[in-house]
């Protein structure tokens, strides 16, 4: 008999943590090319998810790091990563993007149309316009590009 395993925050089917962090990384690593940029809104691992720094060692990219509420200082003070803030705002493709952990119900320039990316809801918060939870959860259990959440929208 097997039995399979449902994560407590986010209901992910697997069996066990080995299945669950080889696929993630896995799917990390089909996307994310050695020299890109990676931008992780927060809650990387929990302090029993074993050493931080040597899972960002099998993760491709130069990784920075928006800091979750569940991320502990074993995460925050890893050496792998490239930046880690609560809070950044940045140009890509002449789109000011604001990252946080946590969803906003306003955001600066929100009426220029900047774009809120967070993490945190799990793919379960309604959006607002041009605002998008890019955690792994609403997205097949992958990182996903600003382009792609374009298209999606452009799409609707």
């Amino acid at each position: 008999m097997q039995i399979r395993a449902s994560f407590r925050i986010d209901r992910r089917p697997f069996p066990d943590m080995a299945s669950h962090d080889v696929t993630l990384i896995r799917n990390w690593n089909e996307i994310v090319g050695p020299q890109d940029d990676i931008w992780h809104l927060g809650d990387v691992m929990s302090f029993r998810g074993g050493d931080c720094d040597q899972l960002l060692s099998m993760l491709n990219g130069r990784k920075h790091l928006i800091i979750g509420n569940n991320d502990p200082p074993t995460t925050t003070e890893a050496r792998g990563w490239a930046s880690v803030q609560h809070y950044k705002e940045m140009t890509l493709d002449d789109h000011l993007l604001i990252l946080c952990h946590y969803p906003f119900r306003t955001w600066n320039k929100m009426g220029k149309k900047s774009i809120n990316l967070h993490g945190h809801s799990h793919g379960r918060l309604k959006p607002l316009p041009r605002q998008y939870d890019v955690g792994v959860d609403g997205h097949g259990l992958r990182p996903v590009s600003l382009e792609a959440l374009l298209s999606t929208e452009r799409a609707l």
